[in-house]
């Protein structure tokens, strides 16, 4: 029996292959967003796939950014309640742990490793706004000291998902604390609050 493919508008068409290839990211890592998946998934062609990305490589470079899209928009969207309810750092920095466990880590390190280079989109850029605005003194103080700090949580949280059990077996810890990330979350939330002077 032969199915009938479903002509469906370009922008709804990649749409529906991004979800796809989020979810086989979510589930499997990088390695598994291929395109003859992601077509099975959305009921299309491999050709139909490419046609809307051109190569894998390229879908991966869509994928990345439509991820940098949704931690915007999270980000965004945490921020807004969290200085409404005290600006808790730990649960600015639980969100985006959560965001990159979702596979974006593993997928940012991947594409990296491929030669695909962000030309700085600031997709963190509300972060530092709302943490240079809470410093005491913020207005002597470079705005470019907040940004390095979340520069250096954004690519601590990055990699934490494919290195941070083995970084941390490097450092010679040992037992549930290398295997688990949640006391190297409690120490960025520590160290971000008193190098960045809040309370």
């Amino acid at each position: 029996m032969t199915h009938s493919r479903v002509r469906r508008p370009p922008d709804e068409a990649r749409r529906l292959i991004l979800d796809a290839a989020e979810r086989l990211l979510a589930e499997g890592g990088v390695a598994a967003v291929q395109v003859r998946a992601i077509a099975t998934r959305v009921g299309m062609t491999d050709a139909g796939v490419n046609h809307h990305f051109g190569s894998r490589d390229r879908l991966l470079e869509a994928l990345l950014r439509h991820g940098g899209r949704k931690i915007r928009a999270g980000v965004e969207e945490v921020l807004g309640s969290w200085l409404n309810r005290g600006a808790d750092l730990g649960e600015l920095v639980d969100a985006l742990a959560a965001f990159y466990r979702r596979g974006y880590g593993e997928l940012a390190v991947a594409l990296h490793a491929a030669g695909w280079r962000d030309e700085g989109s600031g997709m963190l850029d509300p972060v530092v706004d709302a943490l240079h605005a809470l410093r005491p003194g913020a207005a002597d103080i470079p705005v470019e000291d907040t940004r390095l700090a979340v520069a250096a949580l954004h690519q601590a949280l990055a990699t934490e998902p494919l290195y941070g059990p083995t970084f941390r077996r490097g450092a010679g810890i040992s037992g549930r604390t290398a295997t688990t990330p949640a006391p190297q979350l409690r120490w960025w939330t520590t160290h971000l609050t008193r190098s960045l002077g809040l309370r």
